[in-house]
């Protein structure tokens, strides 16, 4: 993994089990991912909810929020796109160090990325893929912003389901299906995967 040069990492007094301890849960990253409208965000904020109500200590990295600070400097051609990731890797590890549980709600269109974040942790157990499984179709439907339209009109280049591919994961650690259920179902099926890896306790 690449680093800067004459940089040697510090070791803190407080460790990971400590703060996790202190929390009463183990910290994770939730990785939710999916086409632009598959309703990674409203899934991410709404587990999140459900998280924060059980005293969890949590934080959600969204992918437009994300790209108003952190990677605002990058584009969205295929370079930009694996960048853009390796950061967002990067900042949800340090989370997870902090004994936090982080959720991501980024399209992250290519298994290599997400497959490179899930190498960036220590344990099987600290990354969970998340695939939000949702028709195209739905979420065209879904498009206030109109992004899909302008997208098949050409005026949004590099568009991920148009002109950009989006790779399915092939072995998702969990797949909701985001198209035909309401939030709370899928809600439900987090929380129970969370639960049932000993990540959490029962609410």
């Amino acid at each position: 993994m690449d680093k800067s040069s004459n940089t040697f990492w510090h070791q803190a007094t407080i460790n990971r089990e400590d703060r996790e301890k202190q929390n009463g849960h183990a910290s994770t990253i939730l990785w939710f991912t999916g086409l632009s409208g598959s309703g990674k965000s409203t899934l991410a904020h709404a587990v999140e909810e459900e998280l924060h109500r059980r005293g969890c200590r949590t934080t959600v990295l969204d992918g437009d929020n994300v790209r108003h600070g952190l990677c605002g400097d990058l584009g969205f051609t295929e370079n930009d796109r694996t960048e853009n990731i390796r950061r967002i890797g990067q900042v949800a590890r340090l989370f997870v160090d902090a004994g936090v549980i982080v959720l991501t709600a980024f399209i992250s269109p290519f298994r290599v990325d997400r497959q490179r974040v899930r190498m960036m942790v220590e344990k099987e157990q600290d990354f969970i893929e998340v695939f939000c499984d949702c028709p195209l179709e739905i979420c065209e439907q879904r498009d206030v912003k109109g992004l899909y339209q302008r997208a098949r009109k050409g005026e949004i280049q590099d568009f991920t389901g148009i002109s950009s591919p989006y790779e399915t994961p092939a072995n998702a650690d969990l797949t909701v299906a985001t198209g035909d259920r309401d939030v709370a179902d899928c809600v439900n099926d987090v929380i129970t995967h969370l639960e049932q890896r000993g990540l959490i306790s029962g609410g």
